[in-house]
């Protein structure tokens, strides 16, 4: 029986798999045993720098074996682990490396250790940008790199797969898109990574146990710091499966239904832009998917038309799923049921099993049956907190709930549908844009009186950010200047596609802005590239 210890029940489930396939990556394959031994390695090597229970290490990797087997071992000595976004800023790649805070966090002070020690890298990662942000920390290596211990090299010791993580201690702090500033740390403790559910079939929901019957060969590529590739490949572990590492080839095939079909691979993840892109260019220019059986799509809403499309083209293979990275899976609708009931397409299926869930109104009153409201969740997994940001802590984590800020209502079936959100923000290729940070960046520059940001559909990203300026003087300023002015505070991700000037912001019945009805489309439009 696996221990709730993380990450133990991933270590037993690597000992079942000892002579099994657990990861193709190029012509090699690694089985169960294989990857232990490279867990226990790591572990070792990083005990021998001195990294243990609380000690904070950055992880910036491929994704590999051993970067999985890094992210697993990191985890075994008990360190808070920290998992490296590709695309940030200088600075904000400053800021994840070395956790943020100087000091310990006011908001775990009994478990939270000093800003990070360590950051891991491979060869693929240790950039010259990257050796510069890590400016006073201990650079450790996963594999040969000239100067860099090889956490690899040596031996494994006796207690390296000896889980030391404290139930109090944050295990892991996952990363915003930086849209704010400085990214947001979603804080873990390892009594909530214990409590997850990917390591246990025994508490899978039913929508994810129907899922993972079809993880025999499933896809893995990006990074193994995103949540859900981490979390749907220890999922794939679980039952069974094998995780295929797609690799860009550098040739002009489209990345994922290449992969897809070079790899036999029977799942992946897909976020929204990306399926539509797939089923595109399955219209056009179609790849043998025939091993394709599940795709999980998720990071921002799906409409129920390009549902119905992707059904038509791609089968019975969107699993569309909700959830956030301060509460990890929510909801998940499969095939079946949007077969079943045309109309679920609109919806994002039933909360999972474990998850409790609520509906409150603007004074955070629970809403009647029926009605619709704010939606508050509670799931076993869930954050404790945003490390280093207590003043955010305080607004998201309630009472035990965590604020979706997402408006909600419910069918009579119990079916979750996503009504808009309280909080004004773009969803670019799954992640979180917040206008109002975009909007004081432009005001920033002195050409600029007043600045406005709106997202809107987008077939390439799933949302776009326009902006709408209204110029300090008769002389309007460059728009490219605005918007590389934008992506170099913000990320490449929080360029506005589009920059509009305007005499002056619409506004409401009450006097203040209303940028409902902000349109990027008109003759004043300007395109910022």
């Amino acid at each position: 029986m696996a221990s709730d210890r993380h990450p133990q029940a991933i270590l037993d489930l690597l000992a079942a798999a000892a002579d099994r396939p657990v990861f193709e990556h190029g012509p090699r394959v690694v089985t169960g045993a294989e990857l232990l031994d490279a867990v226990g390695r790591i572990a070792t090597g990083l005990r021998a720098v001195g990294i243990g229970p609380g000690d904070g290490v950055a992880m910036s990797l491929g994704v590999d074996p051993e970067a999985f087997a890094a992210m697993v071992a990191a985890q075994v000595v008990g360190a808070r682990v920290a998992g490296v976004r590709t695309g940030l800023t200088p600075g904000q790649l400053r800021h994840v490396l070395t956790g943020g805070a100087t000091g310990r966090d006011a908001a775990f002070p009994d478990s939270a250790g000093p800003a990070n020690r360590a950051v891991v890298v491979d060869r693929s990662t240790a950039t010259d940008g990257l050796r510069a942000a890590a400016d006073g920390l201990d650079l450790l290596a996963v594999g040969p790199l000239d100067g860099v211990t090889d956490l690899l090299a040596g031996p494994v010791s006796s207690d390296a797969l000896d889980c030391a993580g404290r139930p109090d201690d944050i295990g892991r702090v996952t990363y915003t898109s930086g849209s704010t500033g400085d990214p947001k740390g979603c804080a873990e403790t390892y009594a909530a990574l214990g409590a997850g559910w990917a390591a246990y079939p025994d508490r899978w929901p039913s929508a994810v146990r129907d899922l993972a019957a079809q993880l025999d060969r499933f896809l893995v590529f990006g990074s193994l710091s995103s949540l859900v590739m981490m979390e749907y490949t220890v999922l794939t572990l679980a039952a069974g499966g094998t995780a295929v590492v797609a690799e860009p080839t550098g040739g002009p095939e489209p990345f994922l239904p290449h992969a897809i079909a070079r790899l036999r691979a029977t799942a992946s993840v897909a976020a929204v832009p990306r399926l539509h892109q797939l089923v595109v260019g399955q219209l056009t220019d179609p790849f043998d998917l025939s091993t394709l059986r599940a795709l999980l799509v998720s990071g921002s809403p799906l409409e129920p038309g390009r549902l119905a499309q992707a059904e038509a083209v791609l089968g019975p293979v969107v699993y569309h799923g909700y959830g956030q990275t301060e509460t990890g899976l929510i909801s998940l609708i499969t095939p079946a049921e949007t077969a079943a009931v045309p109309a679920r397409r609109a919806s994002v299926g039933r909360p999972a099993e474990m998850v409790r869930t609520q509906l409150r109104d603007s004074f955070g009153n629970p809403v009647p049956v029926g009605g619709e409201g704010e939606l508050f969740v509670r799931t076993p997994g869930q954050a404790a907190g945003y490390w280093a940001d207590p003043a955010e802590t305080a607004a998201v984590f309630v009472d035990g709930w965590v604020r979706t800020r997402d408006l909600a209502r419910f069918d009579d079936d119990g079916y979750l549908y996503l009504l808009g959100r309280t909080r004004d923000v773009i969803i670019v290729n799954a992640d979180i844009r917040y206008a109002g940070p975009i909007e004081r960046v432009l005001a920033s520059d002195p050409a600029v009186a007043e600045a406005y940001v709106v997202g809107r559909p987008d077939e390439q990203t799933g949302e776009a950010v326009h902006a709408f300026v209204v110029p300090a003087t008769s002389e309007r300023p460059d728009p490219t200047a605005l918007a590389d002015l934008v992506a170099g505070r913000l990320g490449e991700a929080s360029r506005p596609r589009t920059v509009t000037f305007i005499d002056a912001v619409p506004v409401g019945p009450s006097g203040k802005p209303d940028k409902r009805q902000l349109r990027p489309p008109g003759a004043s439009q300007v395109q910022s590239r």
